[in-house]
């Protein structure tokens, strides 16, 4: 197969920008309206099907008392009234009152689904699948009919599906098969108060897809209330609808009296001082980082709790399997209680424990470097969270421990939630704004990003082929904008069909998106161990990329064995997250036709589409033996990884995946490649001299 026959053909062919071809605009509704005063509230919430025996119904009536507990239940026809008045309108109220899993419902029971889908969109996938999984109970059908869930990489609906839980970006992708999202015929966008960069180029269609779809209702929800008016401002000034904050007699917020050293061991000290102390029936909930954290935490927590059978220890991350989030999600049994371990808010909870950090990903548009950094989330997040016990047991008081000082507090955290878009690398987004047919220059931004970081993006996507010199979108562009993973990493897939090792790069793909920074563990009983066991595949100096390939091939060869995991000290659960995002892409790649190629005995084809997809992380090594990026001047110095497989070869010339900072910047994932494959596979953007390794 040539390689012009082997393009991914996935999406069309795209069309060059016609300044003729518009759409046709109408007036955004715009209307001032002040708090609404709740009125009188229907005595019955309609069950959609009727249950088959007495212990469903009695569960059923369970769920609708329960629904009538909830604080957004007193406001449900002056949310209706409001909604059915106005085309947008922002709605502001704690987590935990019941926005996420009651308007929709409201909505539905009104007739709103009888016009087209109710769709509610989600900064993170769990909270979309365990919403979807709630409701679904609470209307009385099965998940996935008429309540369904799309997250990155699984679709729970079908064509009954009349209210559906999705991610903002999962619905960004739907915009390129619907442009005018004309099935729906209304969209929550939920948790806007995050700022989330996909949340804000969302909203930024939205406004624009409003303009003439006169009839498509937008809700706008945040849980907090620092962008409030600027998200109402955005849209026209519409109308803000906010729920009263509420906060029982009893509810108890605990700073710690000194700053702490490592918050990670204080909260594991605080969960079992909890456990110890208070009450069972209380579920509680940690606030961390990422999922690297929450692991940690997780196994610590099961040496010191012991094997106690009355705490259940759940972890919740955007890379735990579908399957194990769902279990999450199951009453906790009685006499037990819940420890969640999570980067996102959980629902009926009466102790949080939050030690006042998050971890982002910070781009230098000067620099080029994106690096993962821990910082202080902001007051009004900390407000958030400490609320959010609040919705937990009401027959006692609720608790929050802030693992900060107050003196902390008020100095170190900023007010407002910054916007991802401020921060972050924009070439994704650049990407597909221009496969949408957006014309960058003028996009309505909420908070307009910094230029040198839309520049930089643009500089990115040129350097990989997806856009020329004009600054449109080329076919490889248009294959990489359908595949939902970082633009490097499609691009490498993207490559790896014209050189005929799909098969490799695919599995390759699916180990770098597995989450973790290496999927070796080394315990510190058995470092000696460890270590020679990755030095293992690490041998024949074949580079990191290649390394991860023979990893996930031998797990494949022993039937996918846990033992095996043990034995060689890697790590199951990203074997396993890499098994489940390797067979999804497998079958985006089956649905348009294109079968997996294996080239496995060429491993310079299967590093040159490594090289296609990181082109932007290339870099040379300097006299002193550290490395800087190619054609990035004002990048600082970076290092190979102690971990990695390069570490003591020091090639002149490597391609890395990612940067960590320790002592220093360090490279992880490297593999070496030849200085003349840059201008091969990016004539555009490197000059000959590279090849003749000249400086």
């Amino acid at each position: 197969m040539s390689s012009s026959s082997s393009s991914l053909q996935i999406g069309s062919e795209p069309n060059k920008s016609d300044p003729n071809k518009k759409r046709r605009r109408s007036e955004a509704w715009s209307q001032d309206v002040d708090e609404e005063i709740p009125s009188q509230q229907k005595d019955q919430v309609r069950i959609t099907t009727w249950p088959e025996d007495d212990e469903q119904l009695q569960q059923l009536e369970k769920l609708q008392e329960d629904r009538k507990s909830l604080q957004i239940y007193r406001y449900r026809d002056a949310l209706l009234d409001i909604v059915q008045r106005n085309q947008v309108v922002i709605i502001c109220g704690q987590i935990g009152c019941g926005i996420t899993t009651q308007i929709p419902q409201y909505l539905l029971e009104t007739g709103y689904g009888k016009e087209g889908k109710i769709g509610c969109t989600q900064p993170h996938g769990v909270v979309a699948m365990s919403a979807a999984s709630r409701v679904s109970k609470e209307v009385g059908v099965e998940l996935g009919h008429e309540v369904g869930y799309s997250i990155s990489f699984e679709d729970c609906t079908s064509e009954k599906t009349v209210l559906k839980y999705t991610t903002d970006e999962m619905l960004l992708h739907q915009l390129y098969r619907e442009p005018d999202l004309i099935s729906y015929s209304v969209l929550m966008v939920d948790g806007a108060g995050e700022r989330t960069l996909s949340t804000d180029i969302l909203l930024g269609l939205l406004k624009d897809i409003i303009r003439f779809r006169t009839k498509l209702k937008v809700i706008i929800c945040t849980g907090t209330t620092d962008h409030v008016e600027k998200l109402s401002g955005f849209f026209n000034k519409v109308p803000i609808f906010k729920i009263p904050i509420r906060m029982s007699n009893g509810h108890t917020i605990e700073y710690i009296k000194a700053p702490v050293a490592d918050y990670l061991d204080v909260a594991i000290d605080t969960v079992l001082r909890i456990h110890a102390t208070e009450p069972t029936g209380g579920d509680i909930l940690v606030f961390l980082t990422d999922h690297e954290e929450i692991e940690t935490a997780e196994e610590e927590l099961k040496l010191r709790a012991g094997l106690a059978e009355e705490l259940i220890i759940c972890p919740v991350h955007e890379y735990l399997h579908v399957e194990l989030q769902a279990k999450v999600f199951k009453p906790t049994p009685q006499g037990a209680r819940k420890v969640f371990l999570s980067t996102v808010a959980i629902d009926r909870v009466k102790y949080v424990i939050d030690p006042g950090f998050c971890k982002r990903k910070c781009y230098n548009p000067r620099t080029g470097m994106e690096l993962m950094q821990v910082a202080r989330i902001s007051k009004a997040t900390a407000l958030q969270r400490m609320l959010v016990s609040e919705r937990g047991n009401r027959m006692a008081p609720a608790k929050c421990f802030c693992l900060y000082t107050d003196c902390t507090y008020d100095k170190d955290f900023s007010e407002i939630t910054v916007p991802e878009i401020q921060w972050t690398n924009l070439a994704n987004v650049v990407l597909r704004l221009l496969h949408l047919g957006v014309n960058l220059s003028q996009f309505e931004f909420i908070d307009p990003p910094p230029a040198e970081a839309l520049t930089k993006a643009s500089e990115v996507l040129l350097i990989l082929g997806a856009t020329n010199t004009e600054g449109e979108l080329t076919w490889v562009g248009v294959q990489m904008a359908d595949i939902p993973l970082h633009h490097m990493l499609s691009r490498a897939l993207v490559a790896s069909i014209e050189y005929k090792c799909s098969a490799e790069v695919i599995s390759i793909v699916a180990m770098l998106s597995s989450g973790d920074a290496s999927v070796f563990c080394q315990p510190r009983d058995k470092a000696v161990d460890a270590d020679n066991a990755r030095l293992h595949f690490q041998s024949e100096i074949v580079g990191d990329h290649i390394a991860l390939l023979k990893v996930y091939n031998a797990w494949e060869e022993t039937n996918y064995s846990t033992q095996w995991c043990h034995e060689n000290y890697i790590r199951v659960r990203s074997m396993r997250r890499a098994r489940y995002v390797r067979d999804k892409l497998d079958q985006l790649l089956e649905k348009v036709g294109i079968k997996l190629t294996s080239n496995l005995d060429n491993l310079e084809s299967i590093k040159k589409a490594i090289t296609s997809g990181f082109l932007p992380h290339s870099a040379k090594q300097q006299i002193n033996r550290s490395y800087r990026t190619v054609k990035e001047p004002d990048s600082p110095s970076i290092r190979i990884h102690p971990n990695s497989g390069m570490a003591q070869v020091l090639p002149r010339w490597v391609v890395y995946h990612d940067l960590v900072p320790t002592t220093g910047e360090y490279m992880r994932q490297v593999t070496e490649i030849k200085p003349e494959w840059l201008v091969e596979l990016a004539p555009h953007y490197h000059r000959l001299e590279y090849a003749l390794d000249v400086v």
